[in-house]
């Protein structure tokens, strides 16, 4: 195999200072064969490139001055704050047989998960881009991008399978930081790993609660010590069970400046796009192989490309664009606790679990809104308008957003009333998915804390043709296909209570979902003032969501798919288990369903036999690629999966 180490290219030295930007170096560590040379179409073969990014930041640049301590933190001999970034890219061999378009892939943990969406690809082969077989079924690959992966998380390690940012640590700082687990075993003592390391022991306190509505409680047997400065050691006490909520409130010390990690994303970014020199792997000549971009992120991610463009970011060092469109995915209205002093990206609250996090703090949607209880007046593209750097925003959402990350906020105002998006904004809801799963997944039991048995479904097939559309959107103008999520003018969008049938046997319907808090954050723990409405998708008499796009194996049913899925008994019931929706098979024939009182049609009942089942999803699936909401491509893999009894994916 070819293997290329080139050495470290000072780009300071072969550009002018005015044009820059604030990539300092850009040292390419390999540049390898990807997939054994595996061709893809009429694109070829792609290479792997693996390197490091310096960047340095000038606190007094108003496009930086938003982050956090960047001030504060130590600087080079030039006055600016350095910091390192791991950044991995597959380019197409010959890149004029490219699409043209740079798809930027935030890592989720420093994690690569675009492969697993996209290309149905698994893991660890989807991080990885090394085996023929890694490539899945090579989507991304034949339609021609350019894929880029920029390590931004500046509190976890840069190491394989595992791309970060190295950032400068703030020595002379320490302050209060308050963490929460749920641990879903009954092991005592629990150890439980603090983000940020602990300056002392004396200031370590612990609560628990059954639930997070629950009062915080100090009862007899609970006690905390540290192990080491970043590990917590909680001794249980009697009378909780598996889901119980521990709250830690610490002094922490050594902070990181973690909102640098955003600035890597817009000036590698900007750099593979307008940087004409050899320092630029992506150079084709006198200019390089990619002119428009897309940023691409999942859950995390996705919040990160939210709070990306609410914080201005979407505006390079030069004042252009850095994004031509933004997709994130599953992130619902919830934004990130990065860009603040002992930040904490890899928090997520959940169900029920700190509705109070940073993460859920007003702006919620794209709109301009006043909010009641801040008395801002705000929206997650104020700031990108200001600068004329706003770009094609296709918002993209499982349902459990819908159910656990407050996405109603998507397309209400703050007092619940309808809510239409701006014109350079589609939202999509994937109807009956939970938050991620494989590609191979089918109906299983999923773990002990699941009351229900885990839903199945992949989003793969309408994620690629919305990526499409984006892509055709940002090139030529092509408009998308209209927004399709639950809506209040609708009548989809309603009130949990009632919103689902509850006599489906099997499924229990308690109308739980996530609230939304506005919390004050001066506090230790934050104090409660209000909360803001939130609403879940209506169902049908099938128990499915009505709105939203609907995949071949919702719209041609043999079971229910929720988007929730309850927390089994002695796991915190009634919470939701996080992440995970539910599957209830519909009973075979009339007499089956009649004898458990099952409202919903049977498969007899729906489908005369397997052909008329196969026909109906034909059916379907050219009306869906008409609507190009599926691609024909995958089209044709349903018709064979409903062929041979798999697309249902109940494990049959």
């Amino acid at each position: 195999m070819r293997r290329i180490i080139t050495g470290i290219i000072a780009i300071a030295s072969l550009v002018p200072l005015a044009s820059r930007a604030e990539i300092v170096r850009f040292d390419i560590t390999e540049r390898v064969p990807a997939f054994t040379g595996r061709s893809f179409g009429t694109v070829g073969t792609y290479e792997r490139i693996t390197a490091r990014a310096t960047f340095a930041l000038n606190p007094a640049d108003d496009r930086n001055a938003v982050i956090t301590d960047l001030a504060l933190a130590p600087r080079n001999a030039d006055g600016k704050v350095e910091a390192t970034a791991d950044v991995v890219i597959l380019r197409p061999t010959d890149p004029a047989h490219g699409n043209g378009t740079l798809l930027l892939d935030v890592p989720n943990r420093g994690r690569k998960l675009a492969p697993q969406l996209f290309d149905d690809s698994a893991q660890p082969g989807a991080n990885n881009a090394d085996k023929a077989d890694d490539a899945g079924i090579g989507f991304l690959h034949r339609q021609g991008y350019t894929m880029v992966w920029v390590g931004w998380q500046g509190d976890i390690p840069s190491k394989p399978g595992q791309l970060a940012m190295t950032a400068p640590v703030i020595k002379t700082i320490t302050g209060p930081a308050r963490e929460e687990f749920v641990f879903d075993t009954t092991t005592s003592p629990a150890r439980a790993t603090l983000t940020w390391p602990a300056a002392d022991a004396a200031n370590l306190n612990v609560t628990v609660r059954a639930a997070w509505a629950d009062p915080r409680q100090t009862p007899p047997g609970l006690a905390a010590k540290l192990v080491d400065p970043s590990t917590v050691e909680i001794t249980r006490p009697d009378g909780f069970d598996a889901g119980a909520l521990y709250e830690i409130t610490y002094t922490a010390r050594d902070p990181v400046p973690l909102g640098m990690g955003y600035a890597a994303v817009r000036d590698v970014v900007s750099f593979l796009r307008h940087d004409e020199t050899q320092a630029n792997p992506l150079l084709d000549g006198l200019h390089p192989s990619v002119s428009r971009a897309i940023g691409f992120g999942v859950s995390q991610s996705g919040r990160f490309l939210r709070d990306f463009l609410y914080l201005g970011f979407n505006e390079d060092l030069q004042g252009r664009m850095v994004f031509d469109g933004l997709m994130p995915h599953v992130a619902g209205t919830r934004r990130m606790a990065t860009n603040v002093r002992f930040g904490q990206p890899g928090r997520n609250p959940r169900h029920m679990q700190d509705p109070a996090w940073q993460a859920d703090l007003f702006p919620f949607t794209y709109a301009t809104l006043s909010d009641p209880y801040s008395g801002k007046t705000d929206g997650v593209l104020r700031r990108c308008s200001l600068s004329a750097t706003c770009p094609k925003v296709m918002q993209t959402d499982s349902e459990h957003e819908w159910w656990a990350s407050h996405a109603s906020l998507l397309v209400t105002d703050l007092a619940g009333n309808h809510l239409d998006l701006p014109d350079n904004v589609r939202a999509y809801m994937i109807a009956g998915t939970p938050h991620f799963a494989e590609a191979t997944d089918v109906m299983k039991k999923g773990l002990p804390a699941m009351s229900l048995p885990q839903n199945p479904m992949h989003a793969g097939g309408p994620m690629r043709a919305l990526l499409t559309d984006l892509n055709a959107w940002i090139s030529d103008g092509t408009k998308p296909p209209a927004s399709r999520v639950p809506m209040r003018a609708h009548g989809t969008l309603v009130a949990a209570q009632g919103a689902v049938p509850t006599d489906i046997p099997g499924l229990p319907y308690a109308g739980i979902h996530t609230l939304t808090a506005f919390s004050d954050q001066s506090v230790l723990p934050p104090k409660e003032i209000g909360r803001y409405p939130v609403f879940v998708p209506k169902a049908d008499d099938d128990g499915m969501a009505i709105a939203g796009i609907r995949q071949l194996a919702l719209a041609v049913p043999r079971a229910t798919y929720t988007a929730w899925n309850p927390r089994a008994t002695g796991f915190g019931p009634p919470a939701l288990y996080p992440l995970q929706g539910a599957v209830v098979p519909f009973a075979p024939t009339e007499a089956a369903r009649k004898e458990v009182h099952d409202t919903r049609l049977s498969i007899a009942e729906r489908y005369a036999d397997d052909g008329a089942y196969v026909a109906a999803v034909r059916r379907e699936a050219a009306r869906q690629v008409a609507e190009r909401i599926l691609l024909p491509e995958d089209a044709e893999r349903a018709v064979e999966a409903a062929k041979q009894g798999k697309l249902a994916k109940l494990g049959q």
